[in-house]
């Protein structure tokens, strides 16, 4: 069978740690290479090192970045241009939250951070890479968007929105753009225990608390780092790929059905 990848080049925001990482090795492992775009070099490096150690040299490259930056992005388009030649697929992973708290505690610092970290990274990104990809007639987009921005949780709601935000916007792009050969979709993941893990629940990110949470949900548990994850960058791999390629304009829950049964159904 095929690698559903093959040859094609990805830039993953947030791609050291979390979601991201899970979809950057998932895409290596599809034949793609990638570009490991994050704001921490510790932990960018270590991926894309680990990444090459196993794969070969040049299948994956770090790039420090800010996506709240227009030039932090000019310089990741740049650097995977020189790198690899082209880029096929950029992935809006990385994003960020408050600690859940009552909508009117939290801070206009908070605030900011979150609308800058999950919104404007977005705009950047279509400023800065759209057109590149109108140039080549061909281009995908993946907004790493949440369940939360289908339905807002009490607690989160600020954040709940600039996710809502993401899903909106991904099906306007995806209309906008659609006839210059750009797909634009999204995924909505449920909790997972990422280092944003305790700041979702509220309370400390323990086996007890991390149970309570689990048994609310349809499937009876979350995704977990290292092993669940992957549900995550499986789908995301299906939306990148050519398999996908009528596929535009989709916000995808990864939930194991949480959000429908939030709603009501089968109840």
């Amino acid at each position: 069978m095929s690698a559903k990848l093959k040859d094609k080049v990805c830039i993953v925001t947030g791609g050291g740690h979390g979601f991201g990482e899970a979809m950057a090795r998932r895409f290596v492992e599809e034949g793609a290479r990638v570009v490991i775009a994050d704001i921490n070099p510790k932990t960018g490096t270590k991926v894309a090192e680990e990444i090459n150690a196993s794969h070969g040299d040049k299948t994956a490259l770090f790039q420090e970045a800010n996506v709240t930056s227009r030039s932090s992005w000019e310089k990741l388009l740049e650097a995977a241009l020189s790198t690899f030649g082209k880029v096929d697929v950029v992935v809006n992973n990385a994003g960020t939250t408050y600690p859940k708290k009552a909508s009117h505690e939290v801070t206009e610092e908070e605030y900011d951070k979150v609308v800058t970290v999950n919104q404007k990274s977005i705009f950047l990104s279509v400023a800065v890479v759209v057109p590149y990809f109108i140039e080549q007639k061909a281009g995908t987009i993946l907004n790493v968007s949440s369940v939360g921005g289908i339905r807002v949780k009490n607690g989160l709601v600020w954040y709940g929105a600039t996710k809502a935000f993401v899903n909106k916007i991904t099906e306007g792009l995806a209309s906008e753009y659609g006839h210059s050969g750009i797909r634009v979709n999204a995924v909505c993941p449920i909790l997972a225990y990422t280092d944003l893990a305790q700041s979702f629940m509220g309370v400390d990110d323990t086996p007890e608390n991390r149970a309570k949470f689990e048994a609310s949900f349809p499937r009876g548990e979350a995704l977990k780092l290292n092993t669940s994850l992957g549900y995550v960058a499986n789908a995301a791999v299906y939306l990148c790929s050519d398999d996908a390629a009528f596929v535009s304009g989709v916000c995808l829950p990864v939930d194991g059905a949480a959000t429908v049964f939030a709603a009501g159904v089968g109840k």
